[in-house]
């Protein structure tokens, strides 16, 4: 009898959850290795050498995994935008009931360190370079997507009922997620700008914004 036949179903199981986990864990550091290149080297300089290199994994591996550079570059967009998509929705379910409350958590979520290191940034600036020739790119980069821009709609509309100011809601909400994109772009440029510096600056924009609402430490109690 072979010595397969022999073996119990459940240590198959475990074996291909263990190939599952070795391909899952592959992928991601190879995802990781990418953002570490676009940081370092740009788009145009990344290469599935410099990234197979920097994963400490062959060139084989790269293309079993992923065949191509685009596909790579694709795969490590989608997880940049997915992971941006979990960490808002995270801070906008964690927020308390009010409008005031989810507004602010969702700004404070833009500008929290798990996002907003230094690779990350040179990261999504290397992809936003390249959005306007592909269309692909063009739609996994807006991780502020259709949902994002209707939650600050429906905040900033009842923040106008509540607190009774003159903006019109769809112009208010375009110029918020406007400033924030802006402040984004400054921290991605490497200017001086520190996450701190940025965050604060959000939060004045809440703070003359909505006075009834806002204040420097947070959100006025109901």
């Amino acid at each position: 009898m072979k010595t397969t036949d022999t073996l119990p179903e459940t240590d198959a199981s475990g074996d291909r959850k263990s190939r599952k986990a070795s391909k899952e864990t592959r992928q991601q550091q190879l995802i990781e290795a990418t953002i570490d290149s676009l940081a370092k080297r740009g788009y145009a300089e990344t290469t599935l050498a410099n990234v197979a290199d920097g994963a400490g994994l062959s060139r084989g591996i790269v293309n079993f995994h992923f065949e191509s550079k685009e596909r790579l570059l694709i795969a490590t967009l989608q997880f940049m935008a997915d992971e941006y998509a979990a960490h808002w929705s995270a801070a906008y379910e964690k927020a308390g009931d009010t409008a005031a409350s989810r507004l602010w958590a969702l700004v404070a979520a833009d500008f929290d360190r798990k996002l907003t290191t230094r690779r990350k940034l040179a990261a999504w600036c290397a992809f936003w370079g390249e959005a306007k020739s592909r269309p692909t790119y063009q739609a996994l980069c807006g991780a502020r997507d259709a949902r994002y821009q209707q939650l600050f709609e429906d905040l900033v509309t009842a923040l106008k009922a509540e607190g009774d100011y003159a903006y019109e809601p769809k112009a208010m909400t375009l110029v918020l997620c406007a400033a924030l994109e802006g402040l984004w772009w400054r921290l991605m440029m490497s200017d001086g700008l520190t996450r701190e510096a940025a965050h604060a600056a959000a939060i004045e924009f809440l703070v003359g914004t909505f006075p009834r609402h806002m204040t420097r430490e947070g959100p006025r109690a109901a």
